[in-house]
């Protein structure tokens, strides 16, 4: 190879190299500027290459960042949410919310029995709640719709039945929730009435649900959930209240851990052992 050919070959290389190296963004969109530190910066990508992009914010104006500080780059949609959808964003500890399933499968191993929820059509979700000894099996179906850009609404019912052991317990609870947020911050309101029966006796309640959700890091996320029932009979309110810790060990996995408690006729009564979750994305 001459002098000549091998000049040319190392150049065409080093063009090669510098032309993968660059991305091509969109500088009308807005993207999410996550560095190796955990900050984080959105803004408009005026300028980019090999070794720094140059970032146009609403708060501190043109920044530029080394490439070698920079962990992830994420174009964000217009409600301000990643185009990578979160995961397990339909859950808080027990309850849900308005958000749907989109192309999301997974399940829940709690410490009492799996929970498996599984997307049909993306705004429906199926779901089945059980022990480790099938008893009782409880079903699960909710319809999911986007009212704005930050209002979700979800409706729904859970139908269970004690099973082998008491067949002829069962129970019913349609509900509807209301969420205000995205899939990373948000709070939700939800209500239904339950209906539980055993034989020939039948006793309905009404219960509330409050929950919430934040996520503080990349990989931890606050949780709040919450129900209150209102026993119709004995004018008597029965709160259960649950605070979480999830945090996502990695791709389609995360752990969750809550510590939860019981406020009924003014005392508050804690359990001394805490709730543990291992979510899997399937």
């Amino acid at each position: 190879m001459s002098k000549v050919s091998l000049a040319l070959f190392f150049l065409f290389l080093g063009v090669s190299s510098w032309v993968h190296a660059q991305e091509v963004r969109d500088s009308t969109q807005t993207y999410l500027v996550i560095k190796n530190d955990g900050a984080e910066y959105v803004g408009t990508i005026i300028e980019e290459n090999a070794r720094e992009v140059l970032l146009k914010t609403m708060s501190l104006g043109e920044i530029y960042i080394p490439k070698h500080e920079i962990k992830e780059i994420i174009l964000l949609q217009s409600d301000g949410r990643s185009e990578k959808r979160e995961q397990f964003a339909t859950r808080y500890f027990f309850s849900t919310n308005g958000f749907s399933l989109d192309d999301e499968n997974y399940i829940i191993w709690n410490i009492f029995g799996p929970d498996i929820q599984i997307n049909y059509k993306n705004k429906v979700g199926i779901g089945l709640i059980t022990s480790w000894f099938g008893s009782p099996i409880i079903g699960s179906i909710k319809y999911s719709k986007t009212l704005d850009e930050t209002t979700h609404l979800g409706y729904g019912s859970l139908l269970g039945t004690g099973s082998w052991s008491q067949l002829r317990v069962g129970g019913v609870l349609p509900y509807v929730s209301l969420t205000k947020g995205d899939a990373t911050k948000n709070l939700t309101f939800s209500a239904g009435y339950g209906l539980l029966w055993d034989e020939t006796d039948v006793s309905g309640n009404a219960l509330v649900s409050i929950a919430a959700m934040n996520k503080t890091t990349n990989r931890i996320s606050l949780v709040f959930d919450s129900f209150i029932l209102y026993n119709s009979s004995q004018a008597d309110v029965f709160s259960l209240i649950i605070p979480a810790i999830r945090v996502e060990s990695e791709k389609k996995r995360a752990f969750q851990i809550g510590f939860a408690g019981t406020l009924n006729e003014g005392e508050l009564f804690a359990f001394p052992l805490p709730l543990i979750q291992w979510f899997r994305n399937f």
